[in-house]
């Protein structure tokens, strides 16, 4: 097993770097069939996302690897490679089995435990396979990767806490309802940061989503994005009790909602909860409003609170996750090494059998007076002595698999009996 990597990721190099690095989605097949057809490569696999571009390849002679790798880079982006070189890493032998676990499980990720890595590497490993890049123990290794993180997924909850600012509402929002099915948003003030709230709460089961804005050509545009209903900012009171989540981030000098209006709303509701979400910076929603029954306001500090919480959690959760890493590893570091262990055993067989042969052959004159069964009980002898010598190389070749100095072990034995490469 010869596995090499070389990658650049968002602690290694800056966006400009990986811009020029990338390897979109439209290139990505014939860039993977490429680089696995090249001299000295046997397979190949490529991981390109915003945030990493990693190249993982098999080789016949481990001294090619680099070298073939920076070629590819070279030819494929038609540039120098030498100004970018600070920004690489390079991994090799385990230490590719290593990464490719963690990266796969979200554990080198920029946010520890999100989720879209695990898709990205099941998208590169998908494509590789189409295009025949992928046939050998680099093969086994991806698919191990994409079964590890699976299983850190299942066994930890790396993944289960919000650590945005957009995901902690709708994790609040569970804690306040139970479910979002069926529920009601208002979002007031157009802003980037409620129309990622808004989005998330609706992919959590929110049903209709009202927009008001003061300039209601944006409130159009945000509420048709999401299939909505757009209002005129001064529309918004004739409206808002409809609301069981309100989103609020305007740039007003004052309190957009008081607590005098809240409980007007609480009473049109007939005291079913409101959920308020305050991003903004001055405050929308008076802090007054957190008093009355069944009112509850987040502001953006309580939501980075929750965020510095989970972030924590997640941390907790990633070295449980590193120790399933760490076991997965070696038991792939066994797997691949008994595996490259078996052509040595069959020819250590071959060899020993063609000496019992030739043997044979060579004293077959001497031989000829015995009768078949006598003949027949001197190859079972033969035989026997031969597995006799071969049970303790074979057992230690088999043993000492995954070891690091297996492979020595393995250069050791060979030449003790005259097995060629």
């Amino acid at each position: 097993m010869n596995l090499v990597l070389v990658g650049i990721n968002h602690r290694t190099a800056p966006v400009e770097v990986r811009e020029k690095m990338n390897i979109d989605d439209a290139r990505l097949a014939g860039a993977v069939a490429n680089l696995a057809h090249r001299d000295g490569i046997l397979e190949g696999l490529i991981v390109s996302t915003c945030n990493r571009v990693e190249l993982t390849v098999s080789l016949r002679d481990a001294t090619s690897g680099e070298p073939a790798l920076r070629q590819f880079l070279a030819d494929f982006h038609r540039c120098d490679l030498t100004p970018y070189d600070p920004y690489f890493y390079w991994r090799r032998q385990e230490e590719v089995v290593r990464h490719l676990f963690r990266v796969a499980s979200s554990l080198d990720s920029m946010i520890v435990g999100e989720p879209q890595i695990l898709g990205q590497v099941k998208k590169a490993y998908s494509v590789a396979r189409e295009v025949g890049a992928l046939n050998g123990p680099l093969n086994e290794v991806a698919n191990q990767a994409l079964a590890v993180a699976r299983k850190v997924r299942r066994e930890t909850a790396i993944g289960t806490a919000a650590v945005s600012v957009s995901y902690a509402a709708v994790e609040l929002a569970r804690k306040i309802f139970g479910n979002l099915d069926g529920k009601t948003i208002f979002v007031i003030g157009a802003g980037k940061m409620s129309e990622l709230a808004a989005k998330h709460l609706l992919r959590s089961g929110a049903s209709t989503i009202f927009v008001a804005n003061r300039t209601y050509s944006r409130a159009v545009e945000l509420a048709a994005a999401f299939h909505g209903t757009a209002l005129r900012y001064e529309e918004l009171f004739t409206q808002i009790e409809k609301a069981d989540i309100v989103i609020s981030s305007t740039g007003a000098p004052h309190f957009v909602i008081e607590k005098a209006q809240a409980e007007k709303l609480l009473a049109a509701r007939k005291n079913r909860p409101m959920f308020f979400v305050d991003i903004a910076v001055p405050r929308d929603i008076d802090p007054a409003v957190n008093e009355l029954d069944n009112a509850f306001v987040y502001d953006i500090d309580d939501l980075e609170q929750v965020v510095d919480a989970n972030k924590k959690q997640r941390e907790r959760e990633a070295v449980w996750a590193e120790e399933i890493v760490r076991e997965e590893v070696q038991k792939m570091m066994r797997r691949l090494a008994s595996r490259e262990v078996v052509p040595t055993i069959v020819a250590l067989e071959d060899r020993l059998n063609q000496i019992r042969e030739t043997e044979v052959e060579r004293h077959r004159g001497r031989l000829s007076s015995l009768t078949p069964e006598q003949r027949e009980a001197v190859d079972a002898l033969m035989r026997g002595v031969i597995n006799k010598i071969l049970h303790g190389p074979i057992t230690e070749l088999k043993s000492g698999a995954g070891h690091p100095e297996h492979g020595h072990l393995v250069q050791l034995v060979r030449r003790m009996f005259g097995v060629s490469e």
